[in-house]
């Protein structure tokens, strides 16, 4: 068998390896697999397949894994859509009495659809509110 189909097959199993798991190891390998048979293409001796393979490997670790670790360890604290919306202040606009199926609330400049967090706690006109949870399009509250 020739070389370079040795190491397109050590490639193709390590990018199925990497594709399988999600912990970014192996397509370093992958690529440095395939740096090993593109020497073999063109008539490089092992010595050389194999310094292309580490030299690939290596350099995909040095260029790559640093980025991908910090895109893995981004803070939750960063949220988007309704969910950062969440522990936010509102003013009540209308009161908001949940056995009347009333309210609406004024949450960072948009006007929400506001229920209480307890049934029977009826907040009035003008009271400041957090958000405690988002329920399809409407806000519920607590003062």
């Amino acid at each position: 068998m020739d070389a370079w189909l040795i190491w397109l097959i050590c490639a193709v199993a390590a990018a199925v390896g990497e594709i399988l798991t999600a912990g970014f190891f192996l397509a370093p390998f992958s690529a440095g697999a395939f740096g090993g048979m593109l020497a073999a293409l063109l008539g490089a001796g092992a010595v050389i397949q194999l310094i292309a393979f580490f030299a690939v490997t290596i350099a995909c670790f040095a260029l790559v894994r640093p980025i991908a670790r910090r895109h893995m360890y981004t803070p939750p604290s960063i949220r988007t859509g309704t969910a950062a919306l969440i522990g936010r202040s509102g003013i009540v606009l209308e009161r908001v009495a949940n056995d009347e199926g009333v309210g609406s609330v004024r949450i960072d400049g948009e006007v929400w659809t506001a229920r209480s967090l307890d049934d029977h706690v009826v907040i009035d006109a003008g009271t400041k509110v957090e958000v405690v949870e988002i329920r399809g399009a409407t806000a519920l509250v607590a003062p």
